[in-house]
């Protein structure tokens, strides 16, 4: 069976058996994340999930009582026989007749003003039939870490899937500039064949630490007290985290589906004013300047309280078991930062 999209933004589909279920995540970080809100939205109503993918594998260790196992060689065919029903975001590539399939990915291509986030929990809820669903996807901070302990660091992540989507690097690096001179703590995350076009960055002063596997980067990210970047996985990493993220998107229809939408954040369309399409897919990394970037994460300093409060896995925490020694969440006060500067073009 295959599920089919509604203008309503849900897949039209009975309610899941009680029989296990398995879920497959993607090959990439975000959409994995992403698909964690439905296995969490199962779980939570009692139905045995199984998730399998690279990414929610590495990660398992933040999102306890979850089955989750490394990914398959393929998509539903080849799935254990165990699992009845499967869930995955792209259509199948091959027929499962034995399966019960539903299909995802045409929450994608809605015209509805929802986050994919925000589809996948209307998802769960109305197609589903899981009446208490929503966006909460099951993470869980492990024990020993610090909710946004380096109160003045800002993670910056200038890469992005594709180049149409990465803004102009020399500006990534002008922002840094900005930042640190009013007394914050800029860093690059990069990966490690990335890492040689932005070594340069060192000698500014601007951090670009060796961080290594998935998991390290998690841990630093949840410890960090900022994030900005591109429209990428690693976005909706830090937003799963509830770490204050600025996002920078190429189209305003993009973001409408793909911004990441967990904790506390802003938007910022960089073809906003550019009168044609494919102008603004060209034009938009010139476009934006890092003056609007700064004045934009200015907005999100604002907007965020210096007193953390409802982080989602501390509700979790009074239904799930875990061991005394969980992740603290500390109030940070709020770092002492030199006022912008009142000029806003670029340096």
């Amino acid at each position: 069976m295959r599920g089919q999209a509604s203008t309503s933004g849900t897949v039209q589909t009975s309610s899941i058996p009680r029989e296990n279920t398995a879920l497959l995540t993607s090959l990439a970080i975000g959409d994995s994340l992403l698909l964690m809100i439905v296995a969490q939205n199962l779980r939570r109503h009692g139905i045995a999930v199984t998730v399998f993918g690279p990414h929610i594998h590495r990660l398992r260790a933040w999102f306890p009582g979850f089955d989750i196992r490394e990914e398959l060689p393929g998509d539903a065919a080849e799935c254990p026989a165990e699992f009845r029903t499967v869930i995955q975001l792209h259509e199948p590539g091959t027929d499962a007749p034995q399966r019960r399939i539903v299909a995802l990915e045409n929450l994608r291509r809605l015209k509805v003003p929802a986050s994919l986030a925000q589809r996948l929990a209307n998802f769960s809820r109305d197609s589903l039939g899981l009446a208490q669903a929503d966006k909460y996807n099951g993470l869980v901070p492990p024990p020993g870490l610090v909710y946004r302990k380096h109160a003045s660091r800002v993670a910056i992540h200038p890469m992005a899937s594709t180049p149409d989507k990465r803004w102009l690097a020399s500006r990534f690096v002008a922002l840094a500039v900005r930042l640190k001179r009013r007394g914050l703590d800029p860093q690059f995350i990069v990966g490690p064949s990335e890492r040689p076009q932005w070594e340069h960055v060192q000698e500014l002063g601007i951090g670009l630490p060796r961080l290594g596997a998935l998991e390290n980067v998690t841990a630093w990210l949840f410890e960090s007290g900022w994030f900005i970047g591109n429209d990428s996985g690693i976005g909706h990493l830090a937003s799963n985290l509830h770490v204050p993220a600025l996002s920078l998107f190429m189209r305003r229809g993009s973001a409408r589906t793909w911004r990441p939408d967990w904790g506390p954040g802003r938007i910022l369309i960089g073809s906003d004013g550019i009168p044609m399409g494919k102008l603004k897919e060209k034009l938009w990394k010139y476009a934006l300047t890092s003056g609007r970037v700064e004045r934009a994460f200015n907005q999100l300093q604002s907007q965020v309280s210096a007193k953390q409060t409802d982080l989602p896995w501390d509700k979790a925490q009074e239904n799930t078991a875990r061991p005394s020694g969980n992740a603290t969440r500390a109030i940070m006060p709020p770092a002492r930062f030199l006022p912008a500067p009142a000029d806003d073009t670029e340096s």
